[in-house]
């Protein structure tokens, strides 16, 4: 049996806003103590101990935060440096980083000033999504109480100017790609950039930038306060640490809370969900990291870590830990055919095999999902998503084609059994398609 997270060792203590969100309440829950002590320790000191930490960053892609944080130019050639914090949190089933906004938001806060002192940077931007009206709101007002108490600002009592912009997006997805995101805070249109350049060497404005997920930055005070090897002691080696969940979909009890990684599938949800409704024995299949990844069937998940590393080498990934449960009602290739909608709506268009195919492989899905389709396509299928994945600009091909791959892989019986059951039901007059 795993051990799971004691409240002792919880990060974000406020998670479902049972207690007072605003700065008396943080304090109170311990943020914002000993802040000017930490940064006094030296930004070698404070990367050091987040790598040693192990943090890998939350928002999908699983980069070490501490080495990314080190990419940051020591010394300024006379450019400012900037941390921009991605708070646009699109991907479907993800729901997050939205609590911290709302409920723990001075937890980002208070990590903005320490991971802007790590990096040379006295100006933070949080890029928001459009839809987070009321987080956009709470997340101000927490700006101004710390404005108001001199911990940010220009000679706070934490002694690193700093001055925190909050900036509303349109509600566009691809600008939760971080190039993409600092082209729509330039004023210009959302879409990737080449890369390289990097964004630590030329980022917002032609100057040095980091971008760094919601919860990655908010944990960052706690770990720096009790030590980058208590957080390590958490998790798998290469998996460390506390992480926010969320699942939705056929459990009984929908949540989000933060749990040990490398916990057990079964019991991750058996003890935060309140088990799969109808039982374990109704369970069809998992997207276990938001929509982008591809869905993993309930034989082969039910025991595995959630963590990066276990759900790699089951060919899916652990993403933002939006987890999606499907049960045995679940029509699985209409499923993926929404999901697959999704992309090719969102998609930027600046990128030919992008542009096309995902509006394609929506359309050939759409066919499937119905039966009228020819066996021969399914193979067809497969072979564009390996055209589109790895051949454009940023990650949105890979996000459209890789649920594509996992219902193929895994549901491919269910794919011909349709096409099957069209062709066999057919009424007089219709053209069959042949059971090839």
């Amino acid at each position: 049996m795993t051990a799971f997270l004691d409240d002792k060792d919880r990060i974000f203590t406020n998670i479902y806003g049972l207690h007072d969100w605003g700065l008396e309440g943080a304090m109170k829950r311990g943020h914002w103590d000993g802040t000017k002590g930490i940064i006094e320790k030296g930004r070698d000191w404070i990367i050091d101990e987040m790598k040693a930490s192990g943090l890998r960053g939350r928002g999908g892609a699983g980069f070490p935060t501490g080495l990314k944080w080190s990419f940051m130019p020591k010394e300024s050639d006379g450019r400012p440096s900037y941390l921009v914090i991605n708070a646009d949190e699109s991907e479907p089933g993800t729901c997050k980083d939205r609590e911290i906004m709302r409920h723990d938001p001075h937890t980002l806060i208070e990590g903005c000033l320490i991971a802007g002192f790590a990096m040379n940077a006295h100006t933070c931007y949080i890029y928001i999504r459009g839809e987070y009206i009321r987080e956009r709101e709470r997340l101000q007002a927490a700006i101004d109480q710390a404005y108001e108490a001199k911990l940010i600002g220009k000679n706070n009592k934490n002694g690193w100017d700093y001055d925190i912009y909050v900036h509303h997006g349109a509600g566009a997805y691809i600008c939760g790609e971080e190039t993409a995101l600092l082209e729509s805070l330039e004023g210009k249109k959302g879409q990737p950039r080449l890369k390289p350049p990097f964004p630590a060497n030329v980022g917002l404005y032609g100057c040095p930038t980091t971008v760094n997920n919601v919860e990655s930055i908010a944990v960052a005070p706690t770990i720096l306060r009790r030590g980058g090897a208590w957080f390590a002691g958490f998790g798998r080696p290469n998996n460390t640490g506390t992480k926010l969940f969320c699942v939705s979909g056929h459990v009984n009890q929908p949540a989000t809370f933060e749990e040990a990684m490398s916990i057990p599938f079964k019991e991750l949800i058996d003890k935060h969900c309140g088990g799969i409704r109808g039982g374990w024995d109704n369970l069809l299949a998992v997207i276990p990291g938001g929509s982008s990844v591809p869905c993993v069937p309930a034989e082969e998940i039910i025991n595995t870590p959630m963590d990066f590393d276990a759900l790699r080498e089951l060919k899916s990934g652990l993403g933002t830990a939006a987890v999606i449960v499907m049960d045995k009602s679940t029509d699985i290739i209409r499923a993926i055919a929404r999901i697959s909608y999704f992309y090719k709506h969102e998609s930027c268009g600046q990128c030919t095999p992008c542009r096309e195919g995902t509006g394609w492989m929506w359309r050939v899905l759409e066919r499937m999902a119905k039966g009228e389709a020819h066996k021969r396509e399914i193979d067809m299928l497969l072979d564009v998503t390996y055209q589109v994945e790895g051949h454009t600009i940023c990650a949105l091909g890979d996000a459209a084609a890789w649920p594509v791959q996992g219902l193929i892989r895994h549901f491919r019986q269910e794919i011909e059994e349709r096409i099957d059951s069209y062709s066999y039901n057919a009424k007089p007059g219709e053209t069959l398609i042949a059971a090839e």
